[in-house]
């Protein structure tokens, strides 16, 4: 499934770099993960791989923006310690619905296409090149934290992380409950992720 090796490429990019633009960031620093992808000496060490992964993708993605975004209104009514309870677990989410399936990575590259800077808002536009050469658009929303750029958000193909994770959350919700919501995070995290499927 090309859409979440993709993203497990987008999610993994670095640490942003001081004073550097959201490109410069993110063309940096994901340099340095295909290196960590590409290394042979961690192909056959998976869960170092994914630790590594992990890592990387904590210090660029803005985990507490993006689930206050993807829980949208319902946000404001949960106290400190349930948000802090959701983000961490859906940062678990992320990680294992698309990090934990870094293995499905094949040699794709990233092109940059343009970026668009408004305030401490930024959208990077890229082009995911697969081993094929088939291009997929993928586009980073970005938030300046003092001098530091990090990913609240990824379009994949016009497709918002955020926005698809906020509508089946309400929906969660408005049927059942926050508590129900919680609940099957909880359960999902307890849940092994899937093994990698064979390349070719």
């Amino acid at each position: 499934m090309i859409g979440a090796g993709v993203l497990a490429l987008v999610l993994a990019i670095a640490m942003p770099a001081a004073a550097a633009t959201p490109t410069e960031t993110l063309k940096a620093y994901s340099d340095h993960v295909v290196k960590i992808l590409d290394d042979p000496g961690l192909k056959e060490r998976k869960q170092d791989r994914r630790a590594a992964v992990r890592k990387v993708a904590e210090d660029i993605f803005d985990f507490g923006e993006t689930a206050k975004r993807a829980l949208g209104p319902h946000w404001q009514a949960r106290t400190a310690p349930e948000r802090e309870e959701f983000t961490q677990l859906f940062a678990d989410l992320l990680e294992s619905t698309y990090i934990a399936r870094i293995d499905e990575y094949g040699g794709e590259r990233v092109k940059y296409v343009a970026e668009k800077i408004d305030g401490d808002t930024a959208v990077v536009q890229t082009r995911v090149v697969t081993r094929k050469g088939q291009e997929v658009p993928v586009d980073a929303r970005m938030l300046r934290r003092g001098d530091k750029w990090y990913i609240y958000d990824v379009m994949l193909e016009g497709v918002s992380l955020v926005n698809n994770y906020r509508n089946q959350f309400d929906r969660i919700i408005r049927s059942a409950s926050y508590a129900e919501l919680v609940k099957r995070l909880r359960e999902r995290k307890a849940v092994p992720a899937p093994q990698p499927r064979a390349t070719r």
